[in-house]
């Protein structure tokens, strides 16, 4: 039986990689996407995500989210690491399809107040899910399992102390690692960074002539020109963040040294608001409320996410 899952995204190139591999993958029944502000605004991340699903030729629903952070009175206009690697839009056709009249926190309300075997991955802020649970706390004992992209131990990308998923909106992400949600799963950015797609990879999937495929290459190559012209990065390859989430349901052996610890988030700190505190060393004696995987298997990703893009529906 393939696993049931969600989807929550602010959909720019990455999550549109994810999505991709979520509708694709023979065990992974996608459900729904929901989205939220973040990548680019949620007016900008529903239509992506309408444009990934018309392209591969799949109908799904899709729920639009919040539009600014849980508390916080703004969110930051894209800046310049959006631009270069996420852009407004997709690079692929617009959509012909439309969003759900629900918006996206009812319809998590209405999957997990009752007991539910669909797993819930957040790819982007965690606005949402931390809204929904703030309407009602009773529903993280009826999701099985939260897999979320986001935060970073030694590895920041939006400051040198935070990962910008829980940078955009801290107090979202200290809720939901406060929820009481049974198995919470990290996959920050210790274990994206070294899972990376190359040109290589790239050009591997340009020759499976699919639609996913050949999106997947399109996205990726931006993601390789946008970490040059913003972090200075000139490897020929990137991080493709949130297509290891979803291929972890899967495979769990492509996340690695994976450990059980007490996360909380900083809200407050003047150089570390938005920085995911692991501990480690058990120094606030509290008992562990996610696993975190602080590497990944890059060989078997990219095999992964490889075989997955070459199908289609």
């Amino acid at each position: 039986m393939p696993y049931k899952v969600i989807l929550d995204v602010d959909t720019g190139t990455d999550d549109a990689v994810a999505l991709m591999c979520a509708a694709l993958h023979p065990d992974l029944q996608l459900i729904a996407a929901t989205t939220v502000n973040g990548n680019v605004q949620v007016e900008y991340c529903t239509e992506n995500t309408l444009r990934v699903f018309d392209h591969i030729g799949v109908q799904l629903p899709v729920y639009e989210g919040m539009s600014k952070p849980l508390v916080r009175d703004d969110f930051p206009e894209p800046n310049r690491r959006s631009t270069s690697i996420h852009g407004r839009y997709l690079d692929i056709p617009a959509s012909h399809s439309t969003k759900q009249d629900q918006p996206a926190v009812d319809f998590l309300l209405d999957t997990y107040r009752v007991p539910s075997d669909t797993i819930l991955i957040p790819v982007g802020p965690l606005t949402n899910i931390a809204a929904a649970l703030q309407r009602d706390p009773g529903i993280a004992k009826n999701i099985p399992a939260l897999i979320l992209m986001g935060g970073g131990h030694e590895v920041g990308n939006t400051t040198p102390s935070a990962e910008f998923n829980i940078w955009a909106d801290p107090e979202a992400a200290r809720v939901v690692f406060a929820s009481g949600i049974p198995k919470i799963t990290v996959v920050p950015l210790d274990a994206t960074h070294r899972a990376l797609v190359s040109s290589d990879d790239c050009a591997r999937l340009r020759s499976l002539n699919t639609p996913a495929a050949t999106a997947a290459a399109i996205f990726v190559e931006r993601r390789i020109e946008g970490y040059r012209v913003t972090y200075g990065e000139h490897a020929n390859a990137a991080p493709v963040h949130d297509a290891l989430a979803v291929l972890a349901v899967v495979d769990p052996s492509v996340l690695q040294n994976v450990v059980h610890v007490f996360v909380d988030v900083e809200t407050k700190g003047e150089l570390t608001v938005g920085r995911t505190v692991l501990d480690t060393h058990n120094r606030l004696h509290q008992p562990p409320n996610a696993y975190v995987a602080l590497d990944a298997d890059q060989a078997r990703f990219v095999e992964l996410l490889i075989a997955t893009l070459g199908r289609t529906v």
